[in-house]
């Protein structure tokens, strides 16, 4: 049992290795999405371009300490700019993600160490550097999927939502207005869009210029369609034409985006298949079918040369 249970950690730690790796050397052509990332670092290191201090609880001496490592300020600038696009956006956020991945990667050494103890050099240092790997990858490949999964959310929500807003705009309503009963009638079918939804209109109420607060949803979120729809509210303020007519027509386009993605991903799964199938199902499928024929002529061979012992 402690050999089964040591062999499917050795396969777990080498699949979570090879798939981090794939994942950190991936080259994803998407310009707009980088630019989208550079926007919004370079907007919050204006923001955080304050030196960190000392004092204010525990989680603040934290981020204090990490500042003062060499690339330090970089990462947690990163992991802020990463924590807003996942939604992630209150104040000691950025301190406790970064308390709570400390811990895991002294957690990942220490029982890796420990797993370790009685074995030989070599099998500890491959486990140690296998703990600093995971240790460290996990928490921001956990990180990078709820940044995903919230682009996502928010991507869904669009069509409907826009069309609403064009229902609203129709009634004569304004457009902060409108926006503000849009975010209330979605909030509990799309709570992720209709909170930034209320966050632009709450900065508009405070004074700051509309098309500033567009930019900085685009800045948050990191999405094109949402990009798209920022520029076409702006622009149809500034020359003063129909926005509701055209945000019908934006909606139904990106109904049509949403469709073509989804028979991109059908057009993909045929491939994505392949390597499990190969790799699962064909060797247990070769095993039930072959292997009752072949111990059926290993038994006739056997009879066939003499008696059976």
């Amino acid at each position: 049992m402690l050999i089964l249970i040591l062999f499917v950690l050795v396969f777990a730690i080498l699949a979570a290795l090879i798939w981090s790796g794939f994942e950190l050397f991936r080259n994803t052509e998407a310009p707009l999405s980088e630019r989208l990332e550079q926007l919004q670092a370079h907007a919050i290191a204006r923001v955080t371009q304050t030196s960190r201090r000392r004092g204010g609880g525990i989680l603040n001496n934290v981020l204090y300490l990490i500042s003062l490592v060499p690339g330090g300020e970089d990462w947690l600038r990163d992991t802020e700019r990463e924590l807003a696009q996942a939604g992630v956006r209150q104040r000691q956020a950025l301190a406790t993600y970064a308390l709570f991945q400390i811990l895991f990667f002294l957690a990942a050494i220490g029982g890796m160490m420990y797993i370790q103890r009685d074995n030989n050099l070599a099998p500890k240092f491959a486990g140690f550097i296998s703990a600093v790997l995971l240790g460290w990858l996990i928490p921001q490949q956990v990180l990078h999927r709820m940044v995903r999964r919230y682009r996502q959310k928010l991507q869904d929500a669009l069509p409907d939502t826009i069309d609403l807003l064009g229902i609203v705009l129709g009634t004569g309503l304004a457009l902060d207005q409108a926006m503000l009963r849009v975010s209330e009638e979605m909030e509990f079918i799309y709570p992720e869009l209709a909170a930034e939804f209320s966050t632009v209109v709450m900065q508009v109420k405070a004074g700051q210029e509309r098309a500033k607060a567009f930019q900085q949803l685009v800045r948050r979120t990191g999405i094109e369609d949402i990009k798209s729809l920022s520029a076409m509210i702006v622009q149809s303020e500034r020359f003063g034409t129909s926005l509701s007519q055209a945000l019908k027509v934006y909606a139904d386009s990106l109904r049509t985006r949403r469709r073509l993605r989804a028979e991109a991903a059908i057009g993909k799964a045929g491939i994505k298949m392949l390597f499990p199938i190969v790799l699962f199902i064909l060797p247990a499928l070769f095993v039930v079918t072959l292997v009752p024929g072949l111990l059926s002529v290993l038994h006739d061979l056997r009879q066939g040369l003499g008696p059976p012992r």
